[in-house]
């Protein structure tokens, strides 16, 4: 798939209930914010809450499936803004702004119940 400047993709992914159980193990990032329901609440947080790296995960994902495969990702950067909830759908968006040598730099953004939480998305893919 080829990318052009003025391109638009979308993800659309609600994260399940247990993802950020099975995303602790895969990354070793037991940090009961995410996974003990009791414990967020007494910290303040309205329960457990998204691991930052799970949700940029999603954005790299919208851009490899845009791009058609992962090996076209050469570089993103995002910025966290928001706390990520679960069973909530996070929809991702990006726009291609130009193409430099067959690399397409794209914008993207994700938010979640019309909070951005993660914004000034750019990344670097291949055609």
């Amino acid at each position: 798939m080829s990318l052009e400047p003025g391109d638009t993709f979308e993800l659309r992914v609600t994260p399940d209930p247990y993802v950020t159980v099975r995303y602790a193990g895969a990354s070793g990032d037991f940090n009961p914010i995410h996974i003990d329901e009791a414990f967020a609440k007494q910290v303040g947080l309205p329960g457990r809450i998204l691991h930052g790296l799970w949700t940029m995960a999603q954005v790299a994902r919208a851009h490899t499936d845009a791009a058609g495969g992962p090996d076209k990702l050469e570089r993103l950067s995002v910025q966290f803004r928001g706390m990520g909830k679960l069973t909530d759908e996070i929809v991702v968006t990006g726009t291609v702004r130009e193409l430099n040598d067959g690399v397409a730099i794209v914008e993207s953004e994700a938010e979640q119940d019309g909070q951005r939480i993660i914004r000034n998305g750019e990344a670097e893919v291949r055609n």
